[in-house]
């Protein structure tokens, strides 16, 4: 089975200067369509962040390898105060012992991704489930790995580093997310991610604490929503990177909820 490390933080950074080095003319290969979710959308109560990227080339054909993602979400959601990641886990671990033996505190989100790559004339999809999980800190900005474990035809383990950064109005925060590349099959192209499908909340997660000497189980608050919406509803975009050069963007709102 392949096991891809996971990118350093420079590395990350790196992605993103690149990114916005690129000549103004430069024309993107890909294309991305987002969507986002608030589950429940109850202002001024806990919630789980839903994301999808749906990425497509022109004329049907393989998108190139995805390098980084930058996703920006609105302001004043309480992502740090969301109860979640009350334990950390590291990609060092995760790499020796497999996701299984993370503190289960440490979950803060789940999904799903799906990747091509050629085999012959053929297009090969693999489907493979996310894990993220909060990691320790890095120069006091909260830290997050995606890890993706993929069974067939390509057997591969990925640990997606992250981080929670500060990002301009009217988005509140942006996760930031380094894609190393992953080879498919011996001289074959690497494997390009078409999709990718996420939450960050407490949807699908179970906590456990100690109460009295006895384990209880219970779901985290999620992220607290502000009193009120912002005007157009709540705003999402996100920027994506390929290896080949080239960038694709994409934006979209969810929209205020309906008050009786």
């Amino acid at each position: 089975m392949k096991r891809a490390r996971a990118l350093s933080l420079a590395a990350i950074l790196a992605c993103a200067w690149a990114w916005a080095g690129l000549p103004a003319t430069a024309t993107a290969a890909q294309s991305v369509k987002l969507s986002a979710t608030l589950i429940p959308e109850h202002l001024g109560q806990g919630t789980t962040i839903g994301f999808s990227f749906q990425i497509e080339a022109p004329a049907g054909a393989i998108p190139a390898p995805l390098t980084g993602i930058n996703l920006r979400y609105p302001e004043n959601l309480g992502v740090a105060t969301s109860g979640l990641g009350l334990a950390t886990c590291s990609a060092t671990r995760i790499e020796a012992f497999g996701p299984h033996h993370c503190p289960a505190d440490s979950v803060m989100g789940i999904g799903n991704a799906i990747a091509e790559f050629p085999v012959g004339l053929e297009i090969v999809h693999e489907s493979a489930p996310v894990s993220i999980f909060r990691a320790p800190d890095e120069n006091g900005q909260l830290a997050l790995l995606l890890y993706i474990t993929a069974a067939n035809p390509v057997g591969v383990q990925i640990a997606l580093p992250s981080m929670l950064l500060p990002a301009a109005a009217p988005f509140g925060g942006s996760v930031q997310i380094g894609v190393p590349l992953v080879p498919s099959f011996p001289d074959a192209p690497d494997v390009a991610v078409v999709q990718l499908t996420a939450t960050l909340g407490p949807l699908g997660i179970t906590y456990y604490e100690r109460v009295h000497g006895h384990t209880i189980a219970y779901h985290p608050q999620g992220v607290l929503l502000p009193d009120s919406c912002p005007r157009g509803g709540f705003p999402f975009a996100a920027e994506l990177g390929f290896v080949d050069g080239s960038t694709a963007s994409a934006r979209t709102v969810v929209p205020c909820p309906h008050v009786k």
